[in-house]
């Protein structure tokens, strides 16, 4: 994203941001994510694309050589193994654009952060 650009309000703002063939990268991860997550909310925090359900989901952004996913910590540890071909920190990871998409891994680590945070939201109302 340029460096004087507006901060987007949106996904399709933030995604309008880029080059066609990043665009289409960009809508293909949020339409994986979509099917992975389907009552996720779509918002933009930290100024990148966001799903939220029951609390922070995922978020991705596009950079110059990579797309970032950031499932939270454990998200990273769950997948540890098929991310281990990847470059990534405590709760991230990047996937160069040199290389295809793992939109498949994508969804199975949405789908394991869906199944997370329901179960703290259910656990946290069994508390009260």
């Amino acid at each position: 994203m340029e460096k004087n650009q507006n901060v987007p309000k949106t996904i399709d703002e933030y995604i309008a941001g880029f080059p066609k063939d990043i665009q289409a990268i960009l809508q293909k991860i949020r339409q994986t994510i979509r099917e992975a997550a389907p009552e996720a909310h779509e918002k933009i925090s930290y100024q990148i694309p966001t799903f939220t359900l029951e609390g922070n989901l995922v978020h991705f952004a596009a950079f110059k050589r990579h797309i970032g996913f950031y499932p939270v910590p454990t998200g990273i540890v769950a997948f540890k193994k098929e991310l281990s071909a990847y470059e990534g920190g405590k709760g991230s990871v990047q996937f160069p654009l040199d290389r295809p998409i793992p939109f498949d891994l994508i969804s199975r680590i949405v789908k394991f952060r869906v199944k997370e945070n329901l179960a703290k939201a259910a656990a946290k109302r069994k508390e009260k």
